[in-house]
């Protein structure tokens, strides 16, 4: 089954301890299309500017992502550049310029409505929600959100989170949520706001899934070198919902081979600047690191 990516697409400059690098690709919907390709036909709605060039556009398309919802606006791409800490393990936002995203009312083009499995990445709550009201009846939503949702439209967020079926954020964000300091108790406490599944990131330590009827931790996979940690976040998301979209049923086995194939997806995302090697990564690749997942945490 296909999937349908909301978000933004954007050009960041990145400082890690590697180097610089300006200018490049990146957005929360395409590192999500990039890995989710690798599974599934992925349809990504977003919106650029006039700036925005053929070779990017080109380097979606070959890897056969849908552009039709890309919409193109007068004025510039939104821009983001941020500096890494030595151990890569916080960031620091340079700048920010929305640009056409500042004021980004998602159109889902009406052949892209019915289908059937929906990621809202980060975005406002009635952006995310203003999703739903255009698509028909979905079988899987997930979506993405941060702290400054959380400060600002905690309402708002209350309201989506009772509308969709997973939610992905951060061990400080679910602890920012639910006023739980331990991630467990957080991790059960934003069950209660209504999604069925909540998956905590927490970078180079793993994940945890947390359900009404079962709990999930897995490592993450051991690479050597990170040379930019941006996009993680949203390789995780595309390698775990490009995966779920391929099967027939939404059960236990599959959400957990879901989570191990969005965290070996998200390792490839980190060792190169940007999006380059997620873009360049193939199936038989994400497979080989999946089946050596398996392996490290056999026991």
């Amino acid at each position: 089954m296909s999937l349908l990516v909301v978000g933004s697409t954007a050009f960041d400059s990145i400082e890690t301890p590697h180097g610089s690098k300006p200018e490049l690709l990146g957005g929360s919907s395409t590192y999500f299309s990039l890995a989710s390709r690798l599974f599934t036909k992925t349809h990504l709605v977003s919106v650029v500017g006039e700036d925005f060039p053929r070779a990017s556009r080109m380097l979606l398309e070959e890897r056969d992502v849908d552009l039709s919802g890309l919409e193109t606006k007068p004025g510039k791409t939104f821009r983001w550049s941020g500096r890494y800490s030595a151990d890569m393990n916080d960031r620091t936002t340079i700048d920010v310029q929305l640009n056409t995203f500042g004021d980004f009312k998602p159109k889902v083009p009406h052949q892209l409505k019915s289908v059937p499995n929906v990621f809202l990445a980060n975005g406002s709550p009635a952006t995310q929600m203003s999703v739903l009201d255009q698509v028909s009846q979905p079988r899987f939503v997930v979506a993405d959100t941060m702290d400054l949702w959380i400060q600002t439209d905690r309402e708002g967020l209350g309201r989506l989170l009772s509308r969709i079926d997973g939610l992905i954020v951060n061990d400080s964000e679910v602890k920012q949520l639910t006023g739980h300091t331990n991630l467990i108790r957080a991790g059960r406490a934003a069950l209660a706001y209504g999604p069925k599944l909540v998956i905590v990131k927490k970078g180079e330590h793993g994940c945890f899934l947390f359900s009404q009827f079962f709990h999930f931790a897995l490592p993450a996979y051991p690479t050597e070198v990170v040379v930019d940690p941006t996009g993680a976040g949203d390789s995780f998301a595309g390698g775990f919902m490009g995966y779920l979209a391929n099967c027939d049923t939404i059960n236990l086995g599959n959400m957990k081979r879901a989570v191990a194939y969005g965290t070996v997806t998200a390792s490839l995302t980190v060792e190169g600047f940007g999006v380059d090697r997620i873009a360049g990564a193939d199936r038989h690749t994400v497979d080989r690191r999946y089946q050596e997942l398996l392996q490290f945490i056999s026991f």
